[in-house]
């Protein structure tokens, strides 16, 4: 893959304002101290380095954002993602890869916490562009600024971390697309993408529990299990702490479906 494909002037800003909000922090005050001792404008100086860590920080947290979104992912990809299933057309290989944007970046407004993937499709070409090594450190780098590492797709299960994850994966998917997480309308494209191409082996979602008739046996999992209180563990009253974080924004047991509506 050609470096040039996943923006590298992009990624160099970004690391530039990465190195540059630690050099307008701690080098001045220190200097100011150093000259001046404990004078009132030496605390000027702290104030100023303060605001404008917090400014810039926050400048990159955007830029990170924009880079998830528009930056172009390999070509390869979407080759790959269409060999593996062959009825997906060009389009569909490029919507599977708008789901997997979606989980960057909510692990990335996560503040890069644990992260569960909720579908198997994006799940393949995850694990597609992290066997090009390079290729994909350079865009974690870019994205997130450490690697991303892989955990297997899965579903509401008994392990509470596990179960976190996956709540702060359908957090951030529904505030992508406005969505309310608790009284959902529709799906976000995340948690839509296995039902949409009739994936094997895929997750079935619908938005509500009362969507599904729970004798049926569907074998369909809700939306609005990832805020049910009474869901197996995990913090499930914010959304794995992701409602917490919201405001400051800028390896798998398989799952049993025990949190799920109608997937018993």
């Amino acid at each position: 893959m050609a470096l040039s494909s996943i923006s590298l002037t992009g990624a160099r800003r970004i690391q530039g304002l990465s190195v540059l909000k630690w050099l307008v922090l701690l080098p001045p005050p220190l200097l100011a101290l150093k000259r001046l001792g404990l004078h009132p404008e030496t605390f000027v100086v702290l104030l100023f380095s303060a605001l404008a860590f917090v400014g810039l920080r926050a400048w990159e947290r955007s830029r990170r954002r924009q880079f998830i979104r528009e930056s172009r992912l390999p070509a390869f990809l979407a080759t790959k993602l269409r060999a593996k299933y062959p009825h997906l057309s060009a389009g569909d290989a490029e919507l599977v890869l708008r789901g997997l944007r979606q989980f960057f970046l909510a692990y990335l407004r996560s503040d890069r916490k644990f992260v569960a993937m909720p579908s198997q499709v994006v799940d393949a070409a995850w694990h597609d562009f992290i066997l090009h090594t390079r290729a994909y450190q350079l865009w974690c780098d870019a994205a997130f600024g450490q690697l991303l590492h892989h955990t297997p797709a899965e579903v509401l299960g008994r392990d509470p971390k596990r179960n976190d994850g996956l709540r702060r994966a359908w957090y951030w998917a529904c505030k992508e697309e406005s969505i309310d997480p608790r009284q959902p309308t529709r799906l976000p494209l995340l948690f839509a993408l296995d039902k949409k191409f009739a994936i094997a082996g895929g997750f079935s979602y619908v938005p509500d529990c009362r969507d599904i008739d729970r004798q049926s046996a569907s074998g369909a999992y809700c939306g609005t299990s990832f805020g049910d209180s009474g869901s197996a563990g995990g913090d499930a009253d914010s959304f794995g702490g992701s409602e917490s974080s919201s405001s400051s924004d800028g390896g798998s047991d398989g799952g049993d479906g025990g949190g799920g509506c109608g997937g018993d």
